[in-house]
């Protein structure tokens, strides 16, 4: 197994077009884990983290994330017997986040954010804290693909490997969805 995880030069930028779905290294991962190779697991971790902490950073309060994050994948580890294809842990991972997501306001209490003038001064979080806000009140489709560029670094081919969705879909969502955030924020077209 591990010679053929050699052979697959496990990365993040790994393009799942190139291989067939059997191959994949998501498919050799969740084959090994299901085989009783925790280290496996590891390595899925380490590969899908940033996708499933952007989901929940697009839907959720940021001191939640973390907290939210080891659930998903405790919950991944578990439920791995059921993911029938497993080419599609990317985009299996990525719906158990956004169902997380719904169920954690569902089950949430009201909660107060603790404000400018109790925190203290760091613009510098504070605008960041400002632009996430208005993130996360684009419409769902730009909301996600925006977080998963601009917060972990993501390239477009990244995101539609791990997401499910076609190359065309996040070039358009990640276009449409900065045209509105640099609307919201005040810039002009062409500047």
């Amino acid at each position: 197994m591990s010679a053929t995880l050699d052979m697959l030069q496990i990365s993040p930028q790994v393009d799942a077009a190139e291989h067939s779905p059997a191959t994949t290294v998501e498919a050799v991962l969740v084959r090994a884990v299901l085989e009783g190779d925790r280290d496996g697991f590891g390595k899925l971790y380490g590969l899908y983290a940033p996708l499933v902490h952007g989901i929940l950073l697009a839907r959720v309060p940021r001191a939640e994330v973390d907290d939210l994050v080891q659930d998903i994948f405790l919950h991944a580890f578990k439920k791995l017997h059921t993911l029938r294809d497993a080419a599609a842990f990317g985009p299996w991972i990525a719906m158990i986040a956004r169902n997380r997501a719904v169920d954690f306001h569902r089950r949430s209490r009201e909660t107060v954010e603790i404000n400018d003038d109790l925190r203290g001064s760091d613009t510098h979080e504070s605008r960041a804290t400002e632009i996430l806000e208005l993130i996360r009140n684009l419409p769902e489709a730009y909301r996600e693909t925006l977080v998963l560029r601009l917060v972990e670094g993501m390239t477009g081919p990244e995101i539609a490997a791990r997401t499910g969705l076609t190359a065309a879909s996040v070039r358009v969502n990640l276009h449409r969805g900065m045209k509105l955030l640099r609307e919201r924020l005040g810039f002009m077209e062409g500047l």
